[in-house]
């Protein structure tokens, strides 16, 4: 095994006039199946092409991107593993200080909207060179969408960086097809039937045929309306069984999107897993200390794709789509084998997981025949009916893994989605997971407390929370451990009002938690929840939404998350006004915030907080008094996609 080559010279040792493709990344050069630079590249090296690669290419000169002269095919174009503006900016469009996925976390390695900035320096040097782009950033973008750094409507990418062709979604059967008509000859121009692509063409050369008309790029700028009905039928359609052809018109031209390409089934789900990877950085950046991204993955183990939770403020289901698949139990015996003999292998493999951790087999039976519900999520707000609930399998894997020479420990970090768990009438897993597979700490993903939050999100309602928080604490006594829970939240999510927010508050107050951050609701291209933050409406029933916008607004909702923290009582105080709920405002026990020094309450705020006070408890609130049995539990930290 070896690193394919990064320079002129190592083509030179190879005896390559020149590469067939160039794969260019925004992040640094990590050959590991977690990224998605290393297995195009590797799926393309398998099937016979020569690769090069191109990584974190400066973008100022035309030095880098000539280091290969022209490739024989093409150049194929990503951001690398996450959207470069998620990378360079936090919620609050603040510059980020580092970068994971640099070397030595160092950042700028990369530009701002890096696809169209390396597809438009590649078409000014090599103009008649087909360009792919494809990953992430050109995965959310291909269609008219909202740019929340801009805070205005762009067009899709293929068009703004001047790109040949766009792949959307994982990418390697489409990768394959494009490379093997490309090397038959066919022009760029002509693949234009490949599932999986988008590409852009004359309003006067298209010929119409059955597909599904968005909103053109012209009126989804003009109306919010329009936008949101543009966001449903691109969400509908992203479904390799009954999806459609999706088209829509931006001035003279017309992005088309064929239908979703078929994921990848078991056997080839296997074989792209168990490439020749060499399953860390490149040696080139040992001097700066190595690319961190590599820590949390190192030792751990994809097994399935796809998530049909389709949280709305998450990416996956329209990159990655909910239908799911899964590795065989063989294949991932194999690559444990393999960590095992690693030489900076503890003894421990920190995740077994994908999208979501605990999802081997589709949500029903009718999905892989018939496709997926258009009008309803398979979990949220209440499981479907139809569901099939099973962890015989994922539970039948993680036995062998423990029982492994080498292996100490099996772990479990990428997502337990707690309400499928609780769908389980066999508690085994459940028993299993507590017992062998939990560092300490389990992350899971209530997000909020308040029902009409959940539902904008969706997510299932906090019952289901509760109800498997009860039965994770019962399970961890009856095993004599001490372990918590560690719970991710939202603030500002669109339908999050103050008083949601209030809510929330109270609940962690409840619960005795102290969230040490707050996961702030990002608005990324391509999620139903941006298209909620934008238009300010439902796409599904295009019924108006509040939105908290503002920076105070966001700020006060935040705070409030974080109540317990000194330097926030200025800020909760100011939202509890706000928000009616002064009754929240003193020093008893029930109380969110103390007064501000030299401060009282007035007549008329006394007495709201005795209507407030009476109201909640009229409707069954329950409310902090010091006494309640309380579950200890860690300060917990936000972060990223959730399942």
């Amino acid at each position: 095994m070896a690193f394919l080559p990064i320079t002129k010279q190592e083509i030179e040792a190879l005896g390559w006039d020149a590469p067939d493709f160039v794969v260019v990344t925004g992040d640094a050069y990590v050959d590991h199946p977690t990224f998605g630079t290393a297995i195009i590249s590797r799926i393309l090296e398998h099937y016979g092409y020569k690769v090069a690669i191109l990584a974190q290419p400066d973008w100022h000169s035309d030095r880098d991107f000539t280091r290969f002269g022209r490739p024989r095919l093409g150049f194929m174009v990503s951001s690398g593993n996450i959207d470069s503006m998620v990378a360079h900016y936090t919620a609050a469009r603040k510059k980020r200080s580092d970068d994971a996925y640099s070397a030595g976390r160092k950042a700028g390695k990369r530009p701002d909207r890096a696809v169209i900035v390396y597809t438009r320096k590649i078409k000014e040097i090599y103009p008649d060179c087909p360009v792919i782009i494809g990953g992430l950033e050109a995965s959310l973008r291909r269609f008219a969408h909202y740019d929340y750094w801009d805070d205005c409507v762009k067009p899709s990418i293929l068009l703004e960086s001047g790109a040949d062709l766009l792949s959307y979604g994982m990418g390697e059967k489409q990768t394959l097809e494009i490379a093997a008509r490309l090397n038959d000859g066919e022009p760029i121009s002509a693949l234009t039937d490949i599932r999986g692509t988008c590409y852009a063409i004359p309003t006067s050369q298209y010929q119409p045929g059955p597909a599904v008309d968005c909103p053109s790029y012209e009126q989804v700028c003009r109306s919010k309306r329009e936008y949101a009905i543009s966001c449903r039928k691109q969400q509908d359609e992203q479904d390799a069984v009954i999806g459609r052809k999706v088209i829509q018109k931006h001035g003279n031209v017309i992005v088309v999107q064929n239908p979703p390409m078929p994921m990848l089934d078991q056997q080839e789900l296997d074989a792209v897993y168990e490439l020749p990877y060499e399953r860390t950085y490149h040696p080139v950046y040992e001097k700066e200390g190595g690319v961190p991204a590599i820590q949390e993955v190192e030792f751990s183990i994809t097994h399935n794709r796809g998530c049909f939770g389709a949280c709305n403020f998450c990416s996956i289901a329209f990159h990655q789509g909910r239908m799911i698949t899964s590795r065989s139990e063989e294949s991932i015996l194999r690559e444990a084998k393999l960590l095992t003999e690693k030489p900076n292998f503890k003894g421990y493999i920190h995740d077994v997981g994908g999208p979501t951790a605990n999802f081997r087999t589709c949500a029903c039976k009718k999905q892989a025949k018939h496709g997926l519900c258009k009008d309803r999520k398979c979990l949220a707000p209440t499981p479907c009916k139809a569901l099939q609930v099973d962890h015989t399998e994922y539970l039948d894997i993680l036995r062998k893994l423990r029982a492994l020479p080498k292996v100490k420990k099996v772990f479990i970090r990428s997502g337990i989605r707690y309400d499928y768990l609780m769908e389980d009438k066999d508690d085994t897993f459940f028993r299993e997971l507590v017992e062998h597979h939990v560092s300490g700490q389990l992350k899971v993903a209530p997000e909020h407390c308040s029902a009409a939050v959940l539902d904008k999100m969706g997510k299932p309602h906090i019952q289901a929370y509760k109800a498997f928080q009860k039965r994770f604490f019962a399970i961890t006594k009856s095993v004599g451990k001490e372990q918590y829970l560690v719970p991710y939240l939202m603030s500002s999510h669109p339908g999050s009002t103050l008083k949601d927010a209030v809510e929330l508050a109270l609940f962690l107050k409840e619960e005795n938690l102290r969230p040490e951050q707050v996961q702030d609701f990002y608005p990324t291209p391509g999620t139903i929840s941006t298209c909620m933050f934008y238009t300010e409406l439902d796409p599904y029933t295009l019924e108006p939404v509040f939105v908290p916008k503002t920076a105070k607004e966001k700020a006060m909702q935040r705070a409030l998350l974080q109540y317990f923290n000194p330097k926030n009582q200025k800020l909760v105080i100011e939202a509890l006004k706000a928000a009616g709920r002064t009754d929240l405002i003193g020093n008893s026990e029930r109380c969110l915030v103390r007064p501000l020094p030299g401060t009282h309450l007035g007549q008329k705020e006394r007495r709201q907080n005795s209507k407030n006070a009476v109201s909640a408890k009229g409707k069954g609130k329950r409310t902090w008094n010091g006494n309640e049995k309380r579950h200890a539990a860690p300060k917990s930290r936000g972060s990223g996609r959730r399942p």
